[in-house]
């Protein structure tokens, strides 16, 4: 099922796509907001010396902040391909604002994502199975639970990312049609 199109002579996006687009901007937050209890001076679920050895102290508490922005940022631009401002980017925008994305280039980068996001974080899946001495038996769990929504990133973007192509059939070298 298809929300009516919204005027942009691109069909809107199919509502599971919408609603897979915000899952994948929070599947971020529970990883993140771990890590910024790390940078608060929190053992999170580490034992002192595998919290030291983690480099976290110092320098190691600006890297995750950083990494936690950074990661939400990401995720939350899964939302560009099934909103408005994904079509025509926002003025504010350095360098490119007011312009429409190619979509060919947004397919290739979002493809691209998704594959390196599901090469990366699938592994992730096999954490219970590793030993994991720097750290407390109840912290393994804890960070085992918050890093496995990770898991879904890579596959949630490449089916928004498909949603996003079928929208926009020159994306793959077809012509448009509008309607």
């Amino acid at each position: 099922m298809t929300t009516p199109d919204s005027g942009r002579g691109v069909p809107a996006a199919p509502r599971w796509a919408v609603r897979a687009a915000h899952v994948t901007a929070l599947l971020t937050l529970p990883s993140g907001i771990w890590r910024l209890f790390l940078a608060a001076g929190f053992l999170a679920g580490y034992t002192e010396a595998g919290y030291a050895a983690a480099g976290i102290p110092g320098w190691g508490r600006v890297y995750v902040v950083l990494l936690s922005a950074a990661s939400e940022l990401l995720a939350l631009l899964t939302l560009g391909l099934v909103r408005p401002w994904g079509e025509v980017l926002p003025r504010w925008v350095p360098l490119v604002g007011g312009r429409r994305p190619a979509p060919r280039r947004v397919v290739a980068a979002a493809g691209a994502c998704a594959v390196a996001l599901t090469l990366i974080w699938t592994p992730f899946t096999l954490w219970w199975l590793l030993p994991h001495g720097d750290m407390t038996a109840r912290g393994a769990v804890l960070v085992g639970f918050v890093y496995l929504p990770l898991a879904a990133w890579g596959p949630l973007l490449g089916a928004v990312t498909l949603s996003y192509r079928r929208r926009h059939p020159y994306a793959s070298g077809g012509t448009r049609h509008m309607g």
